[in-house]
């Protein structure tokens, strides 16, 4: 009798909380018929742990097998990984697996001689052919979408339809996903629809989705447990209105208290769709919606097809009518657009007053169709993952650089929930958002504050700098008051750790009337394990017209409660 292969499969995330979907739908398949493949284990790391650490824990594992898991952000640790396990265990089979070794393979055989085989594309049906093949010590060659070493060279297996996703064992139900990190990704759907340039799901136009049977049950599963985070990975979540909308409802039916978040495209969301979403609790959906780029030309170019103008309509209604959480895209980089045409798509966007604002660099993956045309388009981008914009005909490298530094800020102030009134005032001073931002990146990489990250309040103490700096008189004052406040609003604070933007001293009368408003306001929460801490200052220039104004800040906290900031003129 045969003893069974032992096999370990693992990826190294960027951050410990992020847990794997692939490798457990990789273990349910592989263990449909247990023991068929030998003995399955799934270990996961983080890229920041030290690599002799994570040697040291796989080999101690005595495994005969090996599979990693590769992405844009673990691909260098994971092939030194692969270098260090070969030379200590010679013998040790290797597959590497993930859209990272998928599309671009010829320089991996040559410079990394321990990998024994890579799995192109979707990877359970040929993992656990592999492994059967391995552990019934049965001629493993001509696997579908899987290049095996040998000894005579390299075994290219055919291309090979992808399976129908019913197929596939639930990992939650089978027991194989880790839900103990606070979220779990999920899919209901493999493939998408569009074929925009910059991503590799355009090599893939079919979509194919779960049962509506087994997406329930799974869903049902995951809610009965309260995980607090189900983050869906679909590439467009409602690509099909109907079905997205019965989903939509049987969460709103069946939730507890958790968290959904989904990619979607809001140029296809439907009257009834928009209706149903404006019965969804707050803070229970959060929206990831791709503008990318306002510029017709540009959208042709990367074969884009969303009306931006229903969009935006779309966006509008989601924000005015509903409690969703809001994330807008947009992409720098792109061909065709220049940085003034960027900022011009920045103020577009925010316009609608979306929660979350990113702009991220565009980045040219291995497989898509972007990179193919990148020589022919002028596009230069970092040969190194994530494989970074570097130029474009119309963006020079420090165009990119700059609007990467309007990202920070932006993540720093408004993408936090912070500085919200402030950036507002700054937008219609300046002209737009854009501007702002730009006068502020300018500020900020003058002071060399973007090489360190910043305390909360030495961030709002900048922002007091910079509005003193750059408006004079009332209007700097003003805004200087209107930073104070944002930062009153964001933390608590206490009258011994004020920056000296704030006005603290009150006359006798003022801090009678804030006494007597404490006492009332301990009242009214006394019994509810509510604790209450205040903060009580003045604002000359933004409250110029009540001169004698006092504003109170109470921050409120108890067991199991985030704090909650209100604030009361008196």
């Amino acid at each position: 009798m045969l003893s069974p292969m032992r096999t370990i499969l693992t990826t190294l995330h960027s951050k410990f909380i992020h847990p794997s979907l692939a490798l457990p739908c990789l273990v349910a398949y592989c263990d449909k018929e247990p023991g068929a493949c030998g003995e399955l284990f799934i270990r996961e790391f983080t890229v920041h742990e030290p690599r002799e650490n994570i040697l040291a824990a796989l080999l101690a594992e005595q495994p005969d097998v090996v599979a990693f898991s590769v992405y844009i952000w673990n691909r260098g640790e994971t092939l030194a990984l692969v270098d260090a396990l070969h030379v200590t265990v010679p013998h040790l089979r290797i597959i590497l697996g993930g859209p990272e070794v998928s599309y671009e393979q010829h320089n991996l055989w040559p410079h990394h001689p321990g990998i024994s085989a890579i799995i192109r594309g979707e990877g359970e049906q040929p993992l656990q052919e592999l492994l059967h093949c391995w552990q019934h010590r049965e001629p493993a060659a001509q696997i579908p979408r899987t290049t095996l070493r040998t000894a005579d060279g390299l075994d290219v297996g055919p291309d090979a339809p992808p399976m129908e996703l019913d197929q596939l064992p639930s990992p939650f139900r089978l027991g194989v996903m880790d839900c103990t990190r606070g979220f779990v990704y999920y899919e209901t759907s493999r493939g998408c629809p569009y074929r925009c340039a910059f991503c590799m799901s355009a090599l893939d136009p079919r979509v194919r989705s779960f049962s509506l049977e087994r997406i329930e049950t799974d869903l049902l599963w995951l809610m009965e447990r309260e995980i607090p985070k189900i983050k869906l990975v679909d590439r467009t979540f409602n690509y099909d209105r109907d079905r997205a909308r019965h989903l939509f409802r049987f969460i709103l039916q069946h939730n507890r208290c958790s968290h959904f978040h989904f990619e979607i495209g809001a140029h296809l969301l439907d009257a009834k769709t928009l209706q149903l979403l404006e019965q969804v609790p707050e803070d229970s959906f959060q929206f990831e919606i791709g503008v990318q780029s306002v510029l017709p030309e540009t959208l042709d170019l990367i074969e884009r097809s969303a009306p931006l103008e229903l969009l935006e309509a779309n966006v509008r209604h989601l924000l005015q009518r509903t409690r969703i959480h809001l994330h807008l895209d947009l992409i720098a980089g792109l061909p065709g657009e220049d940085f003034a045409q960027v900022l011009s798509g920045i103020d577009r966007v925010m316009a609608l007053r979306p929660h979350h604002l990113q702009i991220e660099p565009l980045k040219l993956l291995p497989g898509a169709p972007l990179r193919q045309r990148a020589q022919q388009l002028g596009l230069r981008f970092d040969p190194a993952p994530p494989y970074t914009i570097l130029s474009t005909p119309d963006l020079a490298f420090n165009d990119l650089e700059r609007l990467r530094s309007i990202s920070r800020l932006l993540d720093m102030t408004w993408n936090s929930g912070r500085a919200h009134t402030l950036l507002t005032a700054l937008a219609q001073k300046c002209g737009g958002f854009a501007a702002a931002l730009n006068e502020l990146e300018k500020f900020w990489r003058e002071e060399g504050l973007f090489r360190f990250p910043l305390a909360q309040k030495e961030m709002f103490e900048q922002l007091v700098r910079f509005v003193g700096q750059a408006f004079a008189g009332e209007i700097g004052a003003c805004l200087g008051d209107l930073a104070a406040r944002d930062f009153a609003l964001s933390e608590r604070l206490t009258p011994s750790n004020l920056p000296a933007c704030f006005h603290s001293e009150l006359d006798s009368a003022q801090q009678q009337r804030v006494q007597d408003f404490i006492k009332d306001k301990l009242e009214q929460i006394r019994g509810q394990g509510i604790k209450l801490q205040y903060l009580a200052v003045r604002f000359p220039a933004l409250d110029a017209e009540v001169a004698q104004q006092v504003r109170v800040f109470c921050y409120l906290t108890g067991s199991g409660r985030r704090m909650q900031v209100e604030e009361y003129c008196l």
